[in-house]
């Protein structure tokens, strides 16, 4: 079986009324590439008529095009690390369904990859059309990433990206089940080459809920980053010279009669003072440890309900 040039890897979960316009789009962009293309749509655990409009797909499609239908919701970076492992192609296309990274930009990916010899060409948006508070927070987690991260910064840059198919096996041979793909893929090195856009709203449904961004973001700054544990121990050596310094203080005013002391009251600050302490970073390390923890099972990364494919 020959490879496809380019395989296009999309996650989908209730996106039923946006895969029309996906389609439509999406096949006249890669209409125009020169080399067989491939599309590999995932289910993951869609409660809609996502899958059978991707099956509607796959029977009127000239091209090859995929369904991985997995057995439940696992969420989008377990649902790209799926369709990865179902890419065949040199090149793979990492995008979202709801069209607010355009297909329209996978042509000069190609270009730059051809021109350059690059392994990574990753989309950095450089605006957005989202509420205020979302570019706010997006704005504060690239920077914190930035800061923090032991990875090469990329900027404002999503999950849309071109990746070579060595990147491709790095990636896949990665082991860690709760992924940030992105990140992931930063760390692998290699050339990398940005292509700036502007990203559009949603062409319809619902985003990522302000709890799950907050979910990925911890993950992230996990997965890629151990500056929180040692927070945690400089917290906890700030909180005791803190503590010593006004427990000095108190002694002193107390002894030259400065100011009358309870005891019972300083004692209650204190402890409670040093519990919340201690409890930051009883949660930090614990963060870690779940990880840790959810490695050791040795757990299969996601379930495959079926594949559907109709080659041409």
């Amino acid at each position: 079986m020959t490879a496809p040039l380019l395989s296009v890897v999309v996650p989908v979960h209730d996106e039923e009324a946006v895969l029309p316009a996906l389609r439509e789009r999406l096949e006249a962009v890669l209409a125009g590439i020169d080399g067989d293309c491939e599309i590999v749509l995932v289910d993951d655990g869609s409660s809609d008529g996502s899958a059978e409009a991707v099956r509607a797909w796959i029977r009127e499609s000239e091209r090859d095009v995929t369904l991985v239908s997995l057995s439940r919701n696992y969420g989008m970076e377990i649902a790209m690390s799926a369709g990865l492992d179902h890419a065949r192609g040199e090149w793979t296309v990492l995008m979202h369904a709801d069209l607010q990274d355009p297909p329209e930009l996978i042509p000069d990916m190609v270009q730059i990859v051809r021109d350059q010899q690059a392994d990574v060409v990753f989309a950095r948006r450089i605006g957005r059309e989202e509420s205020a508070t979302k570019r706010w927070l997006a704005t504060a987690f690239y920077k914190l990433m930035e800061r923090l991260a032991r990875v090469p910064y990329q900027g404002q840059a999503g999950d849309f990206r071109l990746i070579s198919r060595r990147v491709v096996d790095a990636v896949r041979a990665m082991p860690e089940r709760r992924r940030f793909l992105r990140g992931m893929v930063a760390w692998t090195g290699f050339k990398q080459v940005p292509i700036e856009y502007r990203r559009a709203g949603r062409a319809a449904g619902r985003g990522a809920s302000y709890p799950e961004l907050l979910r990925l973001g911890l993950e992230a700054l996990a997965a890629f980053s151990d500056v929180p544990l040692s927070l945690a121990a400089y917290l906890g050596i700030a909180t005791a010279a803190c503590s010593a310094l006004v427990a000095f203080v108190l002694l002193v005013l107390g002894l030259t009669g400065a100011l009358a002391t309870s005891a019972t009251v300083w004692t209650l600050v204190a402890v409670l003072f040093l519990g919340g302490v201690q409890l930051v970073g009883l949660g930090i390390i614990g963060r870690y440890l779940a990880r840790v923890h959810e490695e050791s099972l040795h757990r299969p990364l996601y379930l495959v309900d079926r594949v559907e494919r109709r080659e041409r």
